[in-house]
């Protein structure tokens, strides 16, 4: 039940605030409720469950539970050690203004059947729990049997009576509407509870369906690796579906469980992501496929893409497990590009690209530390490619799409007589291992900072990189944000090199409609003069329709200049009307 349902409170506050509980006892408890109502005010709490089910989502997840049951534990903590109120000018945060102040007068100092917090306040706009609602109804009834037994003056008076019966047939159809709505809702509440699928998990879904065609201009198109493409590729229908059974033991942890199932191709006998739309392939290695077209599992497989547990130790500190997840579920968050299925989908557009050498499918284990719930927050991950693995591999997988590029004797299969690829150890200390740092500054919702460093092994060489991440809202609709990264890889195939990236966009929020989002936003995702001439930039314009929470359609457009940091090859043109559904 949400605030506006009870809108009569205030009229009903005003009107006979003096003269209710008095003569309650009369007449029932029911105009009781709605006075009750008006000094503690109900607010309905949503959620969005797009941004829940986020590919990068697990500390937001975690967060939300962990915010809620902290709640929810300190409100049913606290009754039992409120503090009785004998003058409304012993709660702090109770001013003269607010629309119910002459009514909480009259509980407090007239019928002494308000209690306050500990710390003197009395919190009027906050949601109110059941428990709450229980303690000050339970209130206010002792004190009216406590009139009713001393039989003092204070009893109800012949001129109250009639006042209150007029009121209670003034307002009988708004009784009457009320106590159906929650004949409904203890209904629908107990088929709920009949039919849940488990008391600790919750199960949400989401599908991505996405219509894709594109083109180049000129005669063919050379990728960063050399290969030829002579031909125009075929428009397509990309699809992701997945399902997540997210699980509270405590209140205060999370055990997320993704299944997950996408298109896509396969080379050399293995599934590869990101083939199934134009950008991906005309322009594989350095970030511009469909984000959530890139990530296995393709190619129809069922695969479990997530198993994350979260918990807290302490109130401002978040420790995460993770056999299989990425460093981009924890680190480089941003407000308008982070979610492909919401914002940008162009894959360099929604994280840092050239910080994120390990991927899916990667696992390890991360911190998040928040001192005092202030500005700062500290996050480091480790994370490894292949954790599950005891011995040694030859070929790569957990790795971004441009390692291949960096080091291609690790992604072909070993030539018969030949020099076979070098092995490459597994575990969770492996080769192919990454550890992330992240400072962020976000003294509110409007501004954030976040800085970066990111080191590990590649096919044993080193790597090195350092970034940033910033956004600005302005008036609470107009955004700007960017990402820098510099970094150094060592032993590629063309020596030692140092890749730059950089992206920076503008987004627009609210726009024709509620909850409509759009965005433009321009980028270099590899800059390394070692490889073609260091001229690939990636453009996209998308703008995200809400047709209702659970259905959002929203028409893109990317343009590549130079694909694969070639200057020769001609302009790269993809349009995509993609379509999610959440449940």
């Amino acid at each position: 039940m949400q605030t506006q349902n009870f809108s009569v409170n205030a009229l009903i506050a005003n009107k006979f605030q003096h003269n209710l509980l008095n003569n309650c006892f009369v007449k029932g408890t029911s105009l009781l409720s709605f006075l009750l109502l008006a000094a503690y005010p109900v607010s309905a709490e949503t959620t969005d469950f797009l941004t829940d089910f986020s590919a990068n989502n697990s500390r937001e997840i975690a967060q939300s539970v962990n915010a809620e049951s902290v709640k929810r534990s300190n409100s049913e903590a606290q009754i039992s050690g409120m503090n009785q109120v004998t003058n409304v000018n012993q709660l702090s945060d109770v001013q003269t203004t607010d629309w119910a102040f002459q009514a909480l007068q009259s509980l407090v100092e007239r019928y002494g059947c308000i209690a306050g917090y500990p710390n003197s306040t009395f919190r009027g706009n906050r949601a109110m729990t059941r428990y709450e609602f229980a303690a000050g109804l339970n209130a206010c009834l002792e004190r009216v049997n406590e009139l009713i037994t001393t039989a003092t003056n204070d009893l109800a008076k012949k001129q109250d009576l009639e006042t209150l019966q007029k009121l209670q047939e003034e307002f009988s159809a708004e009784l009457a509407t009320l106590r159906g709505r929650v004949d409904k809702l203890e209904a629908k509440t107990a088929e709920l509870e009949a039919n849940q699928f488990s008391t600790t998990t919750k199960m949400q879904g989401q599908v991505i369906i996405s219509a894709n065609a594109g083109g180049f201009s000129g005669d063919r198109i050379i990728d960063a690796t050399g290969r030829v493409r002579t031909q125009q590729p075929n428009p397509t229908l990309v699809y992701r579906a997945g399902i997540d059974l997210n699980t509270s033991f405590s209140g205060t942890d999370l055990l997320k469980v993704r299944m997950e199932t996408g298109s896509g191709a396969v080379e050399n006998g293995r599934p590869i992501g990101g083939r199934d739309n134009a950008g991906g392939e005309l322009e594989p290695f350095f970030g511009s496929a469909l984000d959530y077209s890139i990530n296995p599992p393709t190619n129809n497989d069922i695969e479990i893409s997530r198993i994350i547990y979260s918990f807290r130790p302490t109130k401002d500190l978040q420790v995460t497990l993770a056999p299989i997840f990425q460093t981009a579920d924890i680190i480089d968050f941003n407000s308008y590009a982070r979610l492909s299925f919401r914002d940008f989908s162009t894959q360099a557009f929604v994280n840092n690209y050239i910080l994120f050498p390990i991927t899916i499918p990667s696992g390890g284990a991360a911190i998040e530390w928040k001192p005092g719930g202030g500005a700062l927050s500290v996050r480091a991950v480790y994370a490894a490619a292949e954790v599950a693995n005891p011995g040694n591999q030859q070929l790569a997988s957990g790795v971004s799409p441009f390692i291949e590029v960096l080091y291609p004797n690790n992604f072909r299969p070993p030539i018969p007589g030949g020099v076979g690829a070098p092995e490459i150890s597994g575990g969770l200390f492996g080769d192919n291992y990454q550890g992330t740092v992240e400072l962020e500054y976000a003294p509110s919702r409007n501004f954030a900072l976040r800085l970066q460093y990111a080191g590990g092994e590649i096919f044993n060489n080193h790597f090195d990189a350092i970034a940033g991440n910033i956004e600005l809202t302005l008036a609470e609709k107009f955004g700007i944000f960017g990402r820098y990264g510099y970094s150094s890889y060592d032993g590629t195939a063309f020596g030692d090199i140092n890749p730059n990236y950089w992206m920076a966009g503008i987004a627009m929020r609210d726009l024709f409609t509620r909850g409509a989002l759009a965005g433009f936003a321009v980028g270099q995702p590899l800059i390394a003069t070692e490889i073609g001439d260091a001229t690939q930039t990636n453009y996209e314009l998308f703008y995200n329709y809400p047709f209702s929470r659970n259905i959002q359609v929203t028409p893109a457009i990317q343009i590549i200049e130079n694909a694969g940091n070639n200057g020769s090859n001609g302009t790269i043109y993809s349009g995509t009307l993609r379509t999610v559904f959440s449940f």
